[in-house]
Parts: C-alpha cells; structure tokens; sequence
C-alpha cells in the first residue's frame, strides 16, 4: 500500500475527453516514473461539458462525463495493482447552479425558504428591492428582463413525464412554484377552450382542490403533479393553453400574464450585469454560476461529503485537497467535521489520510493550524523558489524600467488599493452591499450606536478592507484568537488614519462587530446572531476580495517582472537571501514538513519553466532595456491608434514581450493564436482599458491586431529577428534555473507535487492554456532511456526537453530509495566557500545515518556568457562544505566544479558521520 506521506502527486486535470480510463492507461507510466499518489482534479458530477470540475452539480455521484462509478472502479483497480494512492481535489465551498442540472438549486427555486436544501445556499431571501415576497435574483439574462420577455426569451414549458411546470430560459430551467399551480391550470383550460371536456373539468377540480397560496405543500404537490399526468388528455391541453404565457412583441397580455406569474415565484430573471450589484446568494468570487454552499449547516456537510465518507471506507482515497477553504465560514469547524467523518468511515482500520488545503498566504503570514491537515498545495513555496533563485541585483534596474515605462513608483499598494476600489465597486458590490447592511442593522439595534449612519458605517467598513492585508482572519463563533484581534486592530489604525470625517466612535464599533466584542458582558446588547454572522461573513468576504484584487487584476497591471507575478506571490518582492530561505526551510520541518511544493498548477499564470525564463532578465536587465527600447520603435507602425486609444498601451506592450519570451516557439504554429487569447484575458483581467463587465471591443481588436502584426515574419522579420535571438539566451538561463527549480522542489521539506507534463519543458500561459491535453505517449517513450543517462549528451540537446524528463525521474528515483531522508529527514544548511559562493544554494537533508547532499546553482548568466552557451563545470570558483557528510576518500569539502561536474545541479548520497545528529540538531535551534 501507498505511504500515508507521499513520496510525489502528480495532478491528473480530468476531462471528458481524458476520463477515468484514460487516467487508468497512464498510471503504469506514474508508477515508472516514481510517482507514489496520482492528485485527481474534482470528479464528482459537474456541468456537462467541464473543463476543470470546479463547478459540481452533485457531490454524491460520479462525473458521468468521466466515465461514472464504472469508470473509477477500473481507474482505481489500476492505482492497487501499481500500488499508486489516490488524492481527490474536493470542492466544499461551492456548487454550479443555474441552468438545469442542480437537483438541490433546483428545488430551491420551487420552493424557497421552504426547500430542505435552502439552507444549504448562503441566500439572503429579503435583500430583492420593490418585491412584496423574498426571493433570490437570477442573473441569467443576457438583456434586460424586459426585453428577453418581449422578445419571447422566457418561456413556460409543461413536462408530461414529471407533471410539472417549468419556465425555460435557453438552458436554463425555472421550476414554478406548486402553489401556482391552480392559477396555470385555471388559465390553459380556459384558453383551450376545454371547460366542458372531461380533461379540462377534471382540470379545474384539481385547481379547486389545491387553492390558496399554501397549497399544495410539500406533501402534496407530488400528488397533485402525479394527478396532472394521470388525467387522460392533460397534455394536450395545458400544450394548447401555454399559449396563454407565450410571450411576444405583438401579444401585451400574454407577455404581461407570464410577467405577473414570474414575478410570484421565488426567484427574480435579472440582467447578468445585475450580479455586481444585486445579487443576494453567496457565490464563489464573482461568479454567478457557482453559489456557496453552506457546509457549516450539518444536513449539508453529510450530504456533500457522502461519497467522499464511502470511498474512504472502501480504501479508495487516500488523501483529500479541499478547495478554497478560505470561503468556509468556520474552517476549524469544517476539518473537525472532516477528520470524524474519516475516522468513522476508516473504522477499526483507521489509519494516517492525508490532507492538504488550497490557501494563499500573505508574507510572513502563518498558516493557522486545523485539525489533520498537513500543510497547503504550496503556493507558497513556489514563489519562494522563484525568490532564492532570481537575481537580487537585477531587480533595481527593473523597477527603473518599470518606473518609466509605467510613469508610476515601483510601491505595489497604491496599485494593490486602487485594484480594490476597483472591485468593490464593479464585481463585489452585491456581497459588500449585504454586510454593509448587516453592520447599519446591527447599529441600530441599540441607542448607544443607532446615530451611525448606514452611509458612515459603509465607508468605514471600505476602509477596512481595502486596508485588510491578507485573504481573512480565522474567527469561530466563539471569538478571535490573539493573533487575529491583533490583526484586525491593526487594520482598524490604518483605516482610521485614512479617515477625515468626524470618527466618535465608529471605528471602534466597527472593531467591536469584527472581533465580536459586542457581545461581550457588560456590554449594551445587540442582535448575537446578527453580530456572529456579520463577521463570520466579512471573513468570507476578504478572501475573494483580495483575490480578485491582486490575482485577478494586480497581477495584470503591475509588470516590473511577470516570474514574480505568480499565485500566493508579491510582484514587488526582493530576492531571497540563502540563509533567509535556509531558515524558512528549517522552520517548515517542524512546523509543516509534509505540504505541498508546487512549481505549476492548473490556476498558476504561467507554465513553470515560462516563469524561469522570464526570470533570466533579472540577470540581464541591461540587454532587456536595449532590447524593449528598440522592439518599441521596430512595432510603432502596428499600433493601433484612434483618437486618445493606443492599442496596446504602452504598459500593456511591455507585458506582451515578457510573455512572447517565456512562450516562445518559433515551431508552435498555435502561438499567435494562444498569444491573442492570453492578451484578451490579461486586458481585461486587468480591468484598465477594457473588463469583462465593459468590454471595450475597439481596444481588444487593436491588441489583437498588434499581436498579429508583430508575429507575422514577412511584416516584421527585424523585430523577430531580434527576439527570437534574445529568446534563445532567455531560454538557456531558463533551463538552468528550471533545474535548481525542479531540484529544490524535489529536496526541500515537502511533498513534490508535479502538475501534468511538466517532466517535460513546460511554457505554457494562463488557463485554459496550461490545461491542453498531455502526450503521454510521448513521455512514457523517454522512460526507455538508460538509468544511468548521458548527462554530457542530454545537456547539448537541452531544448528537446529530454534533460528535463531525465533529471526529474532520477530526483524521484532517489526519494523513493530514500524515502524516510526526504519524508521525515533533517534539514541542515551547508557552507559555500570561494568567488562564487553567492551563486550556489546547499543543504543536506538526514534520517538516522542516510544523507543526500543538494547543492543548485543561480544567476548563470556570468557562467553563460549572458545566456549564450552551456556553462562549463571549471567555470565555477569554490568549494562546498561537507563536514558531517564525508565523501568516500574521507575529503570534508568538494570543489565546486567536481560537483557540478555533469550538470549545474547536484543530489549526492552520502552517509551521516557521528555528530551529525548533534549538529542538525543546533542548525534548528539557530534557524
């Protein structure tokens, strides 16, 4: 059986196009490879047609998609028989709803607040404005309702095989509710004419028998839709009155009869612009698809985790990674829940699962501690890697570079605050807007603070969360832990020093709700429950906020270096010193040893050997300005400019050649066409020129345009003459630093997790770009090669990716021989000695008296003549310190150039001398 630790995951993206036993025919090849859990991305049902799973319409089945119960059976036979464990990527937060397939939504719509499952959803059902009953906003509509109705759009449909009555919008389903029944029947009986037949008077009887506004309920609606089906002829003539609700230009009563029967129903069809300012049920960012679920609600979290609790008693998964735990009201009380829930599902059997969360971590923020959780996917560590490894003296002269271009200071929060204004005013009104209400509302709910303005305490709260620093505090309904008052007290001084109207108090209200001092003894009562869920909500607010701040438009707008523009990444950070990253490793062994190390994953923004190249200009910001100066001048004539528009922007253009740099393939005849939709989505994620609320189509077309214009060989040979030849030393540097990144990865604290095909180059752009399907075939050839390989060989045809396959399968071979050293081993930094000793990052890592020594090389450009050749072992000045590790001839140090003898990296077995324990032990005291 698997370990409980991985030795690596390897992240599968399923799709209908690669199911369950197109997974299965790959894992022979993981196993050779020296993969030990394969890391499937969500398969329970999710909308037909998912690229990705995230949108899950029913967690306790299988993705028929995918190749149903049938199909995982035999994807999970072939992980027993390779002795491979299986981790499921787990969406808690959300579900997809909207359009047809969501039993739980569905119901919702038909019955309301009354729906068993409406707990589920976070709806707050009396938010509609001008509307006598509550109900939840529907942004489906692709015009105004007005003109959807008008046009016929909307249309009520009768289904003979259940007996009910649905409105349909395109693809999208909307029950009626039951008690409307009678009112419908009444109708298309009398517009069919049928009074006097024995169907239409059989008909009327029924509305008759289930009149008023509570009938039929629950218990009797499937009587009275089974009644409906049995009356012979009903069919035909609810087809022929339905006419009655055919709505149309040139028919104003019907239109107004199906506008009056819509606007008695649950729900309300709204434009989908509304959802920015008008949407009342909790969604997952800003997406209007996918609404939050309730799982704090215990009915719902038995329910969504049902077949998650039988594959664990089968011993079919092995390890769960749970979405954005960030939207989860209360985390803590979400993995007690989990971890029982595992325990009664293991049994007697219980024994060690491992768990992982997908949570981005501010700087020097630390991840809070929840019951079996071993660490994150590893965000985190992935930008620390880009940090030790890029060039600390190249960042200055980007931020010059930066700062003329852009005409704005390198500081990252004025771009970070105005991003967020931003979106508090665009995309996340609506939720905003709900707890702006909540806080006005629980103000006055006493004398003491009922003079707050309901106007007052939204601005105070904006400030709040602009000034917010990271995604969210932990609070449970119990209160704040110290760490998280003293958060929230800090960001109250802030707010309040960007204040100027007349304070008397409001802050510290504000304060009071947030940390829920409010209820404190002693204090002037207010509402608890309102208290509790105001700011229990406000934590489920920041994350999305601050996400679609930074990641989501930030990062498209702030382009001193795209490598640092990563997820759970500072466009503005500085370089990580060694003896910086060596704490953070030592730190990371006693705290988190068993997390993820991520170099890509399918929500990363580029592929990771794309990042590594773009990261090389650090080490030539000289030869970068010159090249920009003039790629500038060479592709003025194909800008696109009308009146004050320059398509792209100046900004923009400058991001458009970092990208082209670490996407480059003179060979990809795909790569105008990837280029162009990287460049829509960019443009408008950065939410400056053009958005995806307001698109502004003059400006895509003229990127779009640009970029043809500047790809296309016979109108600018000069300009890709030029490229390609800086793309050629970008790409050298790339390589070298993709091994330190791979190498590190593979060595450090943590659980190397490889996404799909990056055991070959990867250079790749933003989703959906790095989900495109993987040759397997292709790689599982390369695993011919001889296990001891060429390294000279592969090294002078780097660019074929073999090197990278052959480097990356040795680094797994070596954990899986050695597993407890990287599992469960010390972390010791080792000294560099001589010219070059800034250039080299080494440690070693121990279990009892079996070591490996990792030693990787940075900044190459000296050892590459700036990227234009292999480096040359000799070219390498210095030594590295052993002691505790001796070599076999007894030697306590190696130069520099033996070690990186056959490549710029080094994984060495060695054997722990006595001591050594001793001093591993005062290398964690002193980290």
């Amino acid at each position: 059986m698997p370990s409980a630790i991985p030795i690596a995951t390897y992240r599968l993206q399923l799709t209908a196009d690669f199911d369950f036993d197109a997974a299965a025919g790959v894992v022979p090849y993981l196993k050779a490879l020296g993969i030990s859990h394969v890391y499937a991305s969500p398969f329970t049902k999710a909308r037909k047609g998912s690229t990705h799973g995230y949108d899950v319409v029913d967690h306790t089945k299988f993705n028929p998609e995918l190749g149903g119960e049938e199909g995982f059976a035999r994807l999970s036979d072939a992980l027993k028989r390779n002795d491979l464990g299986l981790i499921l990527d787990f969406v808690p937060n959300h579900v997809g709803v909207h359009f047809a397939d969501n039993p739980w939504w569905l119901d919702v719509l038909e019955w309301g607040p009354l729906s068993p499952h409406a707990t589920s959803f976070d709806i707050d059902w009396d938010l509609l404005p001008y509307r006598a009953r509550g109900g939840v906003l529907l942004p489906i509509l692709g015009s105004s309702y007005g003109q959807a109705l008008e046009r016929g759009e909307i249309e009520l449909r009768y289904d003979a095989n259940e007996g009910s009555l649905s409105a349909w919008y395109f693809e999208h389903r909307l029950p009626i509710a039951p008690e409307r029944y009678g009112e419908v029947l009444r109708t298309v009986v009398r517009e069919a004419a049928a009074e006097d037949s024995p169907a239409g008077r059989a008909m009327l009887e029924l509305a008759a028998r289930y009149r008023g506004l509570r009938h039929p309920n629950r218990k009797e609606a499937p009587a009275l839709k089974a009644a409906i089906k049995a009356i012979a002829g009903s069919a035909e003539i609810i087809a022929r009155g339905l006419d009655a609700y055919r709505a149309g230009e040139d028919r104003p009563a019907q239109t107004l009869a199906l506008h009056h029967l819509l606007e008695r129903q649950h729900y309300k069809l709204g434009h989908w612009r509304l959802a920015s300012s008008d949407i009342n049920y909790r969604r997952f960012f800003d997406v209007n698809t996918l609404a939050g679920l309730r799982v704090e609600d215990a009915a719902t979290f038995e329910a969504s985790h049902s077949l998650v609790k039988r594959l664990v008693a089968e011993d079919r998964l092995q390890g769960l990674r749970l979405d954005h735990i960030d939207g989860l009201r209360d985390p803590a009380q979400y993995f007690h829940r989990l971890r029982r829930l595992i325990r009664s599902a293991q049994g007697a059997k219980a024994k060690p699962f491992y768990m992982v969360i997908e949570k981005i971590l501010g700087e020097d923020e630390k991840l809070t501690k929840f019951s079996g959780v071993h660490g994150t996917t590893g965000y985190e560590w992935m930008n620390t890697i880009s940090q030790v490894l890029v060039d600390a003296k190249g960042l200055e002269p980007l931020s010059e570079i930066w700062r003329q271009i852009s005409n704005q200071s390198p500081n990252l929060t004025p771009v970070l605050r105005a991003a967020k204004r931003r979106v508090l005013e665009t995309l996340l009104t609506s939720e905003f807007t709900v707890l702006a209400r909540l806080l006005a509302r629980i103000a006055s709910g006493h004398y003491s603070s009922r003079d707050f303005s309901a106007d007052s305490l939204r601005q105070a709260l904006e400030l709040y969360v602009l000034h917010f620093p990271v995604y969210r505090t932990y609070l449970t309904a119990s209160g704040p832990t110290a760490h998280d008052r003293a958060l929230i007290d800090e960001t109250i001084a802030r707010a309040r020093a960007d204040w100027f109207a007349a304070d008397e108090g409001i802050f510290d209200f504000l304060r009071d709700a947030l940390t829920m001092d409010l209820l404190k003894p002693g204090r002037p009562p207010h509402s608890a429950p309102r208290v509790r869920r105001f700011a229990l909500k406000v934590q489920q607010f920041t994350g999305p906020m601050m996400a679609k701040s930074l990641e989501d438009t930030t990062f498209y707008r702030y382009h001193r270096l795209l490598a640092l523009n990563e997820v759970g990444g500072d466009p503005a950070a500085s370089a990580l010193a060694p003896e910086r990253f060596h704490a953070m490793m030592t730190a990371r062994i006693s705290e988190w040893p068993h997390g993820m190390t991520s170099t890509a994953t399918h929500d990363t923004k580029r592929g990771e050997d794309a990042r590594t190249r773009i990261m090389a200009l650090a080490e030539i910001p000289g030869e970068w300005t010159s090249a920009v100066a003039r790629w500038k001048v060479l592709n003025a004539p194909h800008l696109v400019l009308d009146g004050e528009m320059r398509a792209p922007s100046a900004t923009f253009e400058y991001m458009l050649y970092q990208a082209l740099l670490g996407a480059w393939d003179p060979d990809d005849e795909s790569l105008v066409a990837r280029i162009q939709a990287y460049a829509l989505k960019a443009a408008r994620e950065g939410k400056q020129e053009t958005s995806w609320l307001n698109p502004h189509e003059p400006y895509e077309a003229g990127v779009k345009a640009f970029i043809a214009r500047i790809l296309d060989r016979k109108t600018s040979p000069e300009f890709l003459g030029a490229l390609e030849t800086l793309a050629q030393r970008t790409a050298l540097i790339g390589a070298l630093n993709s091994l330190s990144q791979i190498t590190l990865k593979a060595t450090m604290p943590g659980v190397p997790d490889f996404y799909q095909g990056t055991e070959s180059w990867d250079f790749s752009l933003v989703d959906p770009d790095n989900r495109r399907p993987v040759d397997f075939a292709e790689r599982a050839g390369m695993l011919a090669a001889p296990e001891m390989p060429d390294w000279d060989a592969l090294a002078q045809s780097w660019r074929d990716g073999r090197l990278k396959f052959a480097w990356t399968r040795h680094l797994l071979r070596l954990r899986n021989e050695l597993r407890d050293v990287f599992t469960s081993g010390d972390y010791q930094p080792l000294t560099v000695s001589g010219a070059h000793r800034d250039h080299v990052i080494a440690f070693a890592r121990r279990h009892g008296r079996d070591a490996v020594i990792v030693a990787v090389a940075k900044s190459f450009a000296p050892f590459t003549q700036g990227g234009r050749s292999w480096p040359r072992p000799e070219a390498f000045e210095g030594e590295l310190d052993v002691a505790g590790y001796p070599l076999p001839g007894g030697e306590n140090k190696i130069q520099l150039s033996a070690l990186f003898a056959d490549l710029p990296v080094a994984v060495l077995k060695a054997k722990a001398a006595a001591g050594a324990k001793q001093a591993a032990r005062r290398a964690r005291s002193h980290g």
